[in-house]
């Protein structure tokens, strides 16, 4: 009897996207264009902690926003509102994560308002958008006081392929259980490399750091 054929889906998908994504990533670097893809969990900030950034760095960068969601258009409304740089909303059609290729329709539209720097905020999940490149030039994330020191340890993907992790939410941490030097150490022990940058999205209180480290980024890239 012939053994049966087995075909391994998961990686074929991962190894299309990866190509995928190294070819987009050349593209953006040959046009000169900076792609940060932000990740968190639902109600961590993101969406708040762009508006503070883009409003610190609009008039030195041409700056376009794609907000990925299962649904609704909330997030690129207030982004357009609120900041006033072009925003577009990507719905996923109930996936919890982006690919490269979806990330390239969204930048095929923003492309055309002639940007430097473009933003992806992926969907709020911890673990799917983790799994597949973007194309992204730089990878960010942002961890709430509220989630718990102790996110690193359960979600070591997320974390390891981060350059830079902001600890969103020190306002509230008189309130809740959050060692910060704990958070950073278990930060470092899934990525000594990565960047960690305490913030409070609500009052503005370190994005002047995380907006210098874009500055670098985007230089860096040029």
């Amino acid at each position: 009897m012939d053994k049966v054929k087995v075909i391994e889906i998961k990686k074929s998908v991962y190894e299309s996207n990866d190509r995928e994504a190294d070819m987009l990533r050349q593209e953006l670097k040959s046009r000169g264009i900076f792609l940060l893809n932000l990740m968190s969990s639902p109600g961590s900030g993101k969406t708040t902690t762009l508006k503070q950034t883009i409003n610190q760095m609009k008039n030195e960068f041409k700056i376009g926003v794609m907000e990925a969601d299962i649904d609704s258009d909330v997030d690129a409304i207030t982004i357009a509102k609120e900041t006033g740089v072009k925003s577009i909303q990507l719905h996923t059609g109930g996936m919890c994560h982006l690919d490269a290729g979806m990330t390239k329709q969204g930048l095929d539209e923003l492309i055309e308002n002639d940007i430097d720097f473009a933003i992806l905020e992926n969907v709020g999940n911890l673990v799917c958008p983790a799994e597949f490149d973007t194309g992204a030039t730089k990878n960010a994330m942002i961890l709430s006081v509220p989630e718990g020191h102790d996110k690193p340890l359960k979600y070591p993907l997320m974390f390891s392929i981060c350059d830079v992790v902001l600890i969103n939410k020190i306002d509230v941490m008189p309130y809740f259980d959050f060692d910060m030097d704990e958070c950073i150490k278990n930060i470092k022990y899934r990525n000594p490399n990565a960047t960690v940058i305490p913030v409070c999205a609500k009052t503005g209180e370190g994005i002047d750091k995380f907006a210098d480290w874009l500055r670098e980024q985007i230089k860096a890239n040029i």
